[in-house]
């Protein structure tokens, strides 16, 4: 088999490596890839200067891939698998529809509240007046997230009502650090601890994978701001078999029901970001529609199985 692999972090890198080991592989393209991941046997890296989805079709129909595999959200939010399918070509990961679920976390909230899972409570907003009169009534801390995509920089968790305010102004003017936004979301504190909940999912069916838990913020002591990842280990023994359990029925199939009373089939990895009271209550930070980065790079380090077969298994 041939397979393209688009990406070019840490995650991309472990899926490079893990996909190497499988006996079905030739031949491993990823663009762009990185001089670590260019360094995995089998592998070459291509690099198309600012390649659009069209980019990369063209790139597997002259390479004749059986296979691509999508590492970052953004080409699975701008549709990438389904103009794929609309040329015959095999993808891996979510539809544009499905992959709303991290793109927008104004429509993710939406899902979660039609399904009934828990999540904090929370409020949505398009203008600055508003969100703002809404902070003078919440206690502090508050957190604040952009709609979009923000490679894991776009929640923010503010400790007093002056510094929130500034900052619901500059995400709506583009001053927060680059991030812009014109939706954000306004949300309750929660108090716990938080881990990474990743499955692959093939419509109905949900294989959970090992459990993981990231690093997130900047600084010793989990202090600072959120960072894009600075690392990961696992497993966590914050998840164990019970409450792996709850998470698939109360949120994993609550959630695609939602989505399937959408019209939308879900297919791909599914990564929700939990956070865990003192009760072992597990509440819906986020959802990713893709395999974390950096706990991609514990969870397959520690994977058994053929990667190459899992993913043929939940394509097909």
């Amino acid at each position: 088999m041939n397979i393209l692999i688009i990406g070019s972090g840490g995650r991309e890198h472990a899926i490079a490596w893990k996909v190497s080991q499988s006996e079905m592989v030739k031949n491993i393209y990823a663009i762009p890839g990185n001089p670590g991941i260019g360094k995995e046997k089998k592998v070459k890296n291509f690099e198309i200067e600012n390649p659009s989805i069209q980019d990369y079709i063209r790139f597997a129909k002259s390479k004749n891939i059986d296979l691509t595999i999508v590492g970052p959200e953004a080409p699975l939010v701008d549709g990438i698998v389904d103009e794929f399918k609309k040329n015959n070509l095999k993808i891996f990961g979510p539809c544009k529809a499905a992959a709303q679920l991290e793109g927008s976390k104004s429509f993710c909230k939406e899902i979660l509240n039609s399904g009934k899972v828990l999540t904090a409570k929370h409020e949505t907003f398009t203008d600055s007046i508003s969100a703002s009169k809404y902070i003078k009534k919440q206690n502090m801390p508050i957190v604040i997230k952009a709609d979009g995509l923000a490679a894991g920089k776009g929640v923010f968790i503010v400790e007093e009502e002056e510094t929130a305010l500034k900052l619901i102004n500059d995400l709506f003017t583009g001053n927060a650090d680059g991030i812009s936004s014109s939706v954000i979301v306004i949300e309750e504190f929660l108090k716990g601890e938080e881990a990474s909940f990743i499955c692959l999912v093939s419509d109905e069916s949900i294989i959970p994978l090992a459990s993981s838990k990231d690093h997130k913020k900047l600084n010793n002591g989990d202090t600072g701001p959120n960072t894009g990842g600075m690392g990961a280990y696992s497993p966590t023994s914050l998840i164990d078999e019970k409450l792996t359990y709850k998470v698939i029925k109360e949120i994993i199939k609550p959630t695609l029901k939602e989505l399937k009373n959408r019209d939308i089939t879900y297919s791909g990895f599914l990564y929700a970001g939990l956070m865990i009271d003192e009760n072992k209550n597990p509440y819906v930070l986020e959802y990713n529609c893709r395999l974390g980065d950096p706990e991609a790079q514990a969870i397959l380090m520690r994977l058994e199985s053929d990667i190459v077969e899992m993913l043929l298994s939940t394509v097909d």
